[in-house]
């Protein structure tokens, strides 16, 4: 899978050297008390993917766990990475907590998710995408100018990927009869879903008020799945002030469940009138 963001690499390369050392039979503890230069709390933040890591320490830890050369070599390229920001890791606009989500869903091979009122940023027209941040700002403010810009180019970076990541989108019907930013942008909007809809990599469904009650009623959310055994997928659920990632098994194949649940009530963006 390629990692895309330092934040992305920094969770992978972490997760890789806890498999090492956890399969060398060794504590965090042990690790410290080896002498490489690292602290019990220094190799917490390591493994669980909250800081650089130079190529030195990669190498010394693979040593340490009696890793082959082709496993330390791969991994002391992969920490090049993790101090080498992408285009949204410098961007003051975007909030830390969605960083992630930014640099996980450039690296995803399947994303699924389902939104009852508001079509999700990565399908949304320019203008569509402005009047929800003028909902939340005064009109013609300059920060909602740099986020549209902003996630204008999140979807070039997503849709522009090879090979694209496949993408199902499930959208309440009142995603679709809201008039966000009036009937014209509107009707924009839904013409520019059947459009994106037409692409073999994507597949936008609509759940009709019909359904009554359904499944994902709670709310929002997204399932990103990854290719690597080493990457877990991760359900995304987002607030306005932050963020939470789930990747606990149980908790992602609930939101699997769910999800298949919707499906089946829902039609595709195309048969809906």
């Amino acid at each position: 899978m390629p990692v895309t963001g330092q934040r992305v690499v920094r969770r992978a390369l972490g997760r890789r050297l806890t498999t090492l050392r956890l399969a060398s039979g060794k504590s965090r503890r042990e690790v410290a008390e080896a002498k490489l230069g690292i602290s019990e709390p220094t190799l917490h933040r390591i493994e669980t993917g909250k800081v650089p890591v130079t190529v030195a320490n990669v190498r010394a830890l693979c040593w340490l766990y009696g890793a082959d050369d082709s496993i330390t070599n791969a991994l002391a390229e992969l920490a090049l990475g993790t101090s080498q920001p992408e285009w949204w890791d410098a961007n003051p606009v975007i909030p830390d907590w969605f960083k992630l989500y930014v640099g996980l869903e450039a690296s995803a091979t399947r994303i699924c998710g389902y939104d009852g009122e508001l079509v999700p940023g990565e399908l949304q027209t320019e203008q569509y995408a402005r009047a929800v941040f003028n909902s939340a700002q005064p009109p013609g403010d300059e920060a909602a100018d740099r986020h549209v810009k902003l996630r204008m180019q999140r979807q070039q970076t997503l849709f522009g990927r090879e090979p694209a990541p496949h993408v199902v989108a499930i959208l309440g019907e009142g995603a679709l009869t809201r008039p966000v930013g009036g009937e014209a942008v509107l009707k924009a909007q839904i013409e520019h879903l059947r459009r994106i809809a037409q692409q073999d990599t994507v597949d936008i469904r609509v759940l009709p008020w019909s359904v009554g009650a359904h499944a994902a009623m709670a709310g929002a959310f997204r399932i990103l799945d990854f290719d690597d055994p080493e990457d877990p997928d991760v359900v995304y659920l987002e607030s306005h002030v932050g963020a939470l990632y789930l990747e606990e098994s149980h908790e992602v194949e609930e939101y699997r469940r769910i999800f298949q649940l919707i499906s089946r009530d829902s039609i595709p963006v195309d048969e809906y009138h």
